[in-house]
C-alpha cells in the first residue's frame, strides 16, 4: 500500500488543509506567489484559506507550500515530465509527411527489437527534434478551490467511510488503514457499519477490534476478516492464499466463527473450498473443546455430509411456480427477496400474492438494495440492454442486449411506486434538510452504491455518470507510464498504447486513432513509444467537429498493454483528458486544463477511462477494464469489446443523485440563495463528488 500523509488524505478526499492560527503579517508577495503557482496547476485558494495564510510567518507559508505542492501535482499528473515522440504536437504531426512518420516509426520499432535482443530496456531509439517555442496558453479554465479545514472535519473522513452504505475503493481502504495506524479511532467509529466488507476490513486492521466483534454475525463475515488479514480480496470475488496465522489470531477467528449461530454451516458451504483451505491454517481440531460448534461445521465441509442450503430450497420452490412455498422461504431473507423479485414475479402466475409477501417484509430491506430495485422497476419497460458489473476489484462489464420478458399490466409501476413510498417515508425520519435546491445536472450523476473497483482519480466519479464538455473543440487524451524494474516477474520493457476508437450512433466502428494510424481527419496521435525506462507518454487530440464530419459520434478512449503486462504490475501508470480551445498553444500537458486524471492499476491489459459523445458534447465516466483478445492487443482487435463497453455505459440505467435527493427533500426552491441545503455538481452543501457523505448519510 502507498504511504499516505494527513495532508494527502485531506486534499485528495476533501480539497481541504489544516493550518495553525497566526498573529503576524506575512509578506503579501509570498502569499500571492503561492496562490499564482497553485493556479497554474488548476487550484485556487478560498478566501478563508488566504486570510489564514496572510497571518502566518513567511517561513510557515513556504513550508506549507512545499508540503502541498507535490500532492497537488500528483493529483493532476504534473509530478511527471511529458516528452512525447513529437515534441511539437499536434502541429508537427499535422504537417509531417507520411514518409517521415513511417520512417520514424520503423526506426523506433527497430530499436525495441534490438532492445529485446540485448535484454536492455534502457535502449530506446527516438527521432530527435528541437522543441519549438509555443504561444502561451490563453484559455479560461475553472479552478478547483482548496478550503480551510479542521482536525475535527478531517477525523470525520474516517467516520463517513466506515458508515458508508456501499463498498469502498482501494484508495478509501488505504485511508482507513492510515487512521487505524495513526489515530485512536475508538471515538470515531460510527454506531453502525452497514457494509460487511468495511466491517471485516476494520476488524482485521484495527489494533483492538473488540468493539466491533458484536457486529460480526455470520461465517462469511469471519471469512472476510481472514481474507483481509491475508491481504486478499475482501469482496471474495477472487480466491485468497491464506497466510499462516499466529495462535492468538487462530483463537480469535475460531471464537468469532463459533459465535455466528445456527446458519454457520450453510453460510460456510457457500464458500466451501475456501473454508477448507482456511481450516488448514486455523487447525480447529486443536480447540475442539473450546470451539466445538466451529469444529462441527468444518466436519460437515470436510466429509461432504449432505446439507440442503437455503438457495437450493429457493430455486426448487421457484421452479415449481407455487407462490406459497416460495414466499415461505424468501420472506425469511428480505434482501434476497428484493434482489430476486423480478425473476420471482416472472416465474409465478399469482403475482399479486408475490407482491403482498414482498411488501410485508420490505421494511427489512436495506436502502441501497431498495433504491436499486426501485430504479430497475421504474425503468424496466424502457430498458433495451442490460449491463452487469461483476463483483471484485477488476472493473469489468458483461453486456446483454434485449429487454426482459413483460410482467403483468401495471405490475412494474406498482412495485416502483410502492418502493418509492417506503424510501420517502424512511428518509423523512432523518434530520431535516429544510428548503432544498438541487442542481439539474445531478440528473446525469449516478448514486455511488459501490466504489469497490473505482480507480484513484482526481474526482470521485460514479461509473456511468456524464458531464457537459467545457468550452473548446479539442479533447486531449493523455497517458503516462514507466517500465517495470528488471528482475521482476514481468518483462521490464513496457509498451502501452493510447488509442481512440470512433463509433457512430449505432455503435458501428468508423475508424480509430492509434499507433498504426496517427492521423484521421483532424484527430492526431503524438507518436507510439514502446519502452519507458524513465517514463513515457502519449497524447491524442480529438477534434469534435472532425469526428462528426467522419459520420462518427462516440469516441472511446483506451489504454492497451501491447507488451502483455497487466497494469497492476507497473510501478506507475495514469491517464486522463484535457479540454483545449487552441491545441497548439501552451504546453502539450497543461495541468490547469486537466479535467480528470486516474491511476490505471487494473489487473487487466485493456482499460477504458472515458467515452466522449461528440454529438451531445458529453463525457461519460467509464473506468472499465476489458479482457483483451489475441496476441495483438490494439484498438482494432478490441473493437467488439469497446462496443459492449460503450453501450453498457451510455445506455446504463441506475438511480441518479437527483432522484435520491428528491426522495429526501421537504421543500424544493428554485435558487440556491433561498435554500438551507444545496445539492450541487461542483459546489454546495453536498456535491456529486462527496461519495462518502452520500453513502453514509443519504443511503441510510
Amino acid at each position: 500500500m502507498t504511504t499516505l500523509t494527513q495532508i494527502e488524505i485531506y486534499l485528495t478526499k476533501s480539497l481541504k488543509v489544516i493550518l495553525p492560527e497566526g498573529q503576524v503579517k506575512a509578506a503579501p508577495t509570498v502569499v500571492s506567489t503561492v496562490a499564482r503557482n497553485l493556479q497554474s496547476l488548476g487550484f485556487g485558494l478560498s478566501a478563508p484559506l488566504l486570510e489564514r495564510l496572510s497571518v502566518l510567518l513567511e517561513e510557515t507559508v513556504i513550508e506549507w507550500y512545499d508540503e502541498v505542492l507535490p500532492v497537488l501535482k500528483k493529483m493532476v499528473g504534473a509530478h511527471r515530465s511529458f516528452d512525447p515522440m513529437y515534441p511539437n504536437f499536434p502541429k508537427q504531426v499535422m504537417e509531417a509527411s507520411d514518409a517521415e512518420l513511417f520512417f520514424n516509426a520503423m526506426t523506433h520499432y527497430y530499436g525495441f527489437v534490438l532492445s529485446d535482443l540485448l535484454d536492455n530496456p534502457n535502449l530506446v531509439v527516438l527521432p530527435h527534434y528541437e522543441k519549438e517555442a509555443r504561444p502561451l496558453l490563453e484559455e479560461f479554465h475553472e479552478l478547483r478551490w482548496i478550503d480551510l479545514g479542521s482536525e475535527e472535519d478531517f477525523d470525520s473522513i474516517f467516520t463517513k467511510l466506515a458508515a458508508s452504505n456501499g463498498s469502498l475503493s482501494e484508495s478509501d481502504k488505504e485511508i482507513l488503514s492510515w487512521f487505524a495506524t495513526n489515530r485512536d479511532v475508538t471515538n470515531l467509529i460510527p454506531e453502525a457499519i452497514p457494509q460487511k466488507e468495511t466491517l471485516a476490513f476494520l476488524v482485521a486492521k484495527l489494533p483492538d477490534p473488540e468493539c466491533l466483534l458484536s457486529a460480526v454475525k455470520t461465517a462469511t463475515d469471519v471469512l472476510r476478516v481472514a481474507v483481509t488479514m491475508s491481504e486478499g480480496d475482501v469482496s471474495l470475488a477472487e480466491p485468497t492464499k491464506f497466510r499462516n496465522f499466529s495462535k492468538r489470531e487462530r483463537r480469535f477467528l475460531l471464537h468469532c466463527l463459533n459465535e455466528t449461530g445456527s446458519s454457520r454451516t450453510e453460510d460456510m458451504l457457500r464458500w466451501k473450498s475456501r473454508w477448507i483451505r482456511l481450516g488448514e491454517r486455523l487447525h480447529p481440531g486443536d480447540y475442539k473443546k473450546r470451539f466445538p460448534e466451529a469444529l462441527k461445521s468444518f466436519d460437515v465441509l470436510r466429509n461432504s455430509e449432505p446439507y440442503k442450503t437455503f438457495n437450493g430450497k429457493v430455486e426448487a420452490a421457484i421452479s415449481k411456480g407455487n407462490a406459497e412455498p416460495t414466499l415461505a422461504l424468501l420472506t425469511q431473507r428480505p434482501g434476497d427477496f428484493a434482489r430476486r423479485l423480478d425473476h420471482v414475479l416472472r416465474s409465478h402466475a399469482n403475482q399479486e400474492a408475490i407482491l403482498e409477501g414482498f411488501f410485508s417484509v420490505i421494511q427489512k430491506v436495506s436502502t441501497p438494495v431498495l433504491l436499486q430495485a426501485w430504479s430497475h422497476f421504474h425503468n424496466r419497460d424502457s430498458i433495451e440492454s442490460r449491463a452487469f458489473f461483476p463483483k471484485g476489484n477488476a472493473a469489468k462489464v458483461q453486456f446483454k442486449a434485449g429487454s426482459l420478458s413483460p410482467l403483468g399490466d401495471g405490475i412494474a409501476e406498482k412495485v416502483s411506486r410502492g418502493i418509492r413510498d417506503v424510501l420517502v417515508q424512511r428518509f423523512s425520519n432523518l434530520s431535516s434538510l429544510g428548503k432544498v435546491f438541487i442542481d439539474e445536472r445531478l440528473k446525469n450523476q449516478f448514486v455511488p452504491f459501490s466504489q469497490r473497483s473505482a480507480s484513484r482519480s482526481l474526482r470521485a466519479i460514479t461509473r456511468g455518470s456524464k458531464f457537459d464538455l467545457p468550452d473548446g473543440d479539442t479533447v486531449r487524451f493523455f497517458c503516462w507510464w514507466k517500465n517495470i524494474a528488471q528482475g521482476d516477474e514481468w518483462h521490464a520493457r513496457v509498451d502501452l498504447d493510447l488509442s481512440a476508437s470512433l463509433f457512430d450512433s449505432a455503435w458501428e466502428l468508423k475508424g480509430d486513432i492509434s499507433y498504426y494510424n496517427l492521423r484521421e481527419g483532424q484527430c492526431y496521435h503524438s507518436g507510439d513509444i514502446t519502452s519507458a525506462p524513465q517514463g513515457a507518454c502519449e497524447f491524442i487530440d480529438i477534434n469534435l467537429s472532425s469526428v462528426l464530419e467522419m459520420k462518427a459520434r462516440y469516441v472511446v478512449m483506451s489504454v492497451l498493454s501491447y507488451s502483455h503486462q497487466p497494469f497492476i504490475a507497473l510501478p506507475e501508470c495514469f491517464g486522463g483528458w484535457m479540454m483545449r480551445k487552441k491545441p497548439n498553444s501552451g504546453e502539450i500537458f497543461e495541468p490547469k486544463t486537466v479535467q480528470d486524471k486516474m491511476d490505471i492499476t487494473a489487473v487487466s491489459r485493456a482499460c477504458v477511462p472515458i467515452i466522449i459523445d461528440a454529438q451531445e458534447r458529453k463525457a461519460y465516466w467509464a473506468d472499465l477494464g476489458l479482457k483483451s483478445i489475441g496476441q495483438i492487443n490494439n484498438a482494432l482487435q478490441n473493437s467488439v469489446g469497446f462496443t459492449h463497453i460503450g453501450r453498457s455505459i451510455v445506455e446504463l440505467q441506475k438511480p441518479t443523485l437527483w432522484e435520491l435527493f428528491q426522495m429526501h427533500l421537504e421543500g424544493l426552491v428554485e435558487s440556491p440563495e433561498e435554500a438551507d441545503t444545496i445539492f450541487g455538481l461542483h459546489e454546495g452543501t453536498v456535491t456529486a463528488f462527496d461519495t462518502s457523505v452520500i453513502m453514509s448519510e443519504y443511503l441510510a
